[in-house]
């Protein structure tokens, strides 16, 4: 039921964390994977290691920002299964925290743009590829900031929200099309959790809110992400799945 053998993916923001962790985890159920980061060196280190371990897989550059870029690396990943593109992952990310009163426009509208308008420009890109025989899955990344708000993150809260709202309007549509697009809410140790990681008063303020009381690595949440390309997933539609510990219940 989670053989992926035959099929084809494209990750977002593969170069490292979470991204990194899925791209070989679908490498690992058989697919063919497409590792996409704004930094071609990280990308190109996954894609090595996937091939390293016997799977496919080819990388490239991607500002999810940048609609004609997500066209020409839709192409490029559907090109890995015959022109067929089976499953997005939009999970590239960034974050730019401050409390709301000091929180700039530019810095409230570029992390909107890399996560909400970057999932929009994504899908877009690669919905001449995608299958309607069932296979065909968009798994979007919010996280328990677009469930429940943030502080210190409200572009990032906004932002994560937005995603909810795509996801759930996406599914509606894509549904005639027997394609399944859900979201994932994770939570793990990764760059992008670092500076609340290091920071010990955060680090235990947040960990407080966690009933496993502890960090997963992110080779933890990539299962779930298989779970959701997989034919075990086939008839889940518009759901978003927190894989945080706890943290959203």
């Amino acid at each position: 039921m989670f053989d992926l053998n035959g099929r084809s993916a494209l990750v977002t923001g593969a170069g490292s964390g979470i991204g990194a962790a899925v791209a070989m985890a679908f490498a690992q159920a058989g697919a063919r994977v497409f590792v996409s980061d704004v930094d071609e060196r990280a990308a190109k280190h996954v894609a090595e290691g996937i091939r390293n371990n016997g799977g496919v897989a080819e990388h490239g550059v991607l500002d999810v920002r940048d609609s004609a870029a997500a066209a020409d690396i839709a192409q490029r990943a559907a090109a890995l299964a015959d022109g067929t593109l089976h499953i997005l992952v939009n999970n590239a990310g960034a974050i730019a925290p401050a409390m709301f009163p000091d929180l700039e426009e530019e810095a409230f509208r570029r992390i909107v743009d890399i996560h909400l308008v970057g999932s929009y420009t994504c899908s877009k890109a690669v919905l001449p590829y995608l299958p309607e025989d069932g296979k065909g899955r968009v798994i979007n990344v919010t996280s328990a900031a677009g469930l429940q708000g943030t502080i210190g993150q409200a572009n990032y809260g906004a932002a994560k929200a937005g995603i909810i709202g795509l996801t759930k309007s996406l599914a509606r549509e894509l549904a005639r099309r027997q394609v399944t697009v859900n979201a994932l809410a994770p939570l793990a140790a990764t760059p992008m959790t670092e500076n609340i990681r290091s920071n010990e008063k955060l680090a235990a303020k947040t960990l407080a809110r966690i009933p496993l009381g502890r960090w997963a690595e992110p080779s933890e949440i990539a299962g779930s992400f298989v779970f959701m390309a997989s034919d075990a997933a086939g008839y889940i539609t518009g759901q978003v799945l927190p894989v945080d510990g706890g943290t959203v219940i």
